[in-house]
């Protein structure tokens, strides 16, 4: 004979779990996916390539194949400089609430023959920034050419390694290695030899990847 209360009681402990869960599922996916930011210059801003070619977007691409829910957001300015990142970063910051900023700037200091001190003390400022509101930092260094002169080019790409060890940011060496340095470099940069092509930022993205791995709030092997 069926006990009635008893599965009454049965139906309702099995609707009371069902809703526990359905209710952690929901808000599971209503959680938002962490942020990316990327605060860079015209060779994060996709500068005479087609859009969605760049190294960041395609940083999202494979986020997104690997199945990591990170957001990027590409906060790039072609012709910016650490100085322009500094003062823009504290909106950026506020508005986006990010886990991880990627800071790449620095290469349009040098072009424009700015002091190397106050470049490494806007690098610093971005980073502490950044740091302070809980985010991790990537720090994405840059060379200059063998024509700037040897101590000048050795000290501008110390800047970037000094920062990251002042903070305990993290560090890509030279975001153009294997591209910049190669026989064939020239055919791997728009004419103006400054702005690499689209086939250069899987490269690029390469380069920046293992470095940036360890900092993501998910798992990307």
């Amino acid at each position: 004979m069926v006990d009635a209360h008893g599965l009454v009681r049965w139906a309702w402990r099995y609707c009371s779990a069902l809703c526990l869960a359905l209710s952690a599922t929901l808000a599971y996916a209503a959680t938002p996916p962490a942020t990316l930011l990327v605060v860079g210059d015209s060779l994060s801003a996709e500068y005479g390539i087609a859009k969605n070619s760049g190294w960041v977007a395609l940083l999202q691409q494979r986020l997104q194949a690997k199945g990591v829910a990170v957001q990027v957001v590409n906060a790039s300015i072609s012709g910016d400089t650490t100085a322009g990142g500094r003062s823009r970063l504290p909106a950026l910051l506020q508005r986006h609430r990010p886990a991880v900023v990627v800071i790449e700037l620095g290469g349009n200091d040098a072009l424009r023959g700015l002091p190397l001190n106050s470049t490494q003390a806007n690098l610093e400022a971005m980073t502490q920034a950044a740091q302070a509101q809980g985010a991790k930092v990537l720090l994405v260094g840059m060379q200059v050419p063998p024509n700037y002169g040897r101590r000048y080019a050795t000290a501008f790409a110390d800047t970037f390694a000094a920062v990251a060890k002042a903070r305990g940011a993290a560090l890509v060496p030279f975001m153009l290695a294997g591209i910049a340095d190669r026989d064939d470099a020239l055919d791997w940069f728009q004419p103006d030899r400054i702005h690499p092509l689209a086939k250069a930022h899987g490269p690029i993205l390469n380069n920046i990847w293992p470095a940036l791995v360890p900092l993501l709030p998910a798992r990307a092997d």
